[in-house]
């Protein structure tokens, strides 16, 4: 049986733990995949919505614990990034 991971009061002794703490020991599983957006965001658009479309993008993102325009971005991102080659 692994480990559990402990509780930090700091992000010190966070750091302290992964520096010296062999992870391969301690239970994973009860994290989740994060995504950190670093691009600088400098342009904007304005658009309209029908409201049920609105609500149900919100949704969405409340499920994947992320604000909904950073979901909204997510998904605009996806649509325009190229599939690798092979896939279809």
């Amino acid at each position: 049986m692994k480990k559990k991971i402990p509780t930090f009061k700091t992000d010190e002794e966070a750091e302290n733990f992964v520096d010296t703490a062999d992870l391969t020991e301690y239970d994973l599983s009860g994290f989740k995949r994060v995504s950190f957006e670093v691009e600088k965001k400098d342009s904007k658009i304005n658009m309209r919505l029908p409201a049920p479309l609105l609500d149900a993008v919100k949704a969405r993102a409340k499920l994947r614990g992320i604000p909904y325009q950073r979901f909204i971005r997510e998904t605009l991102e996806n649509a325009v990034t190229p599939e690798p080659k092979g896939r279809h």
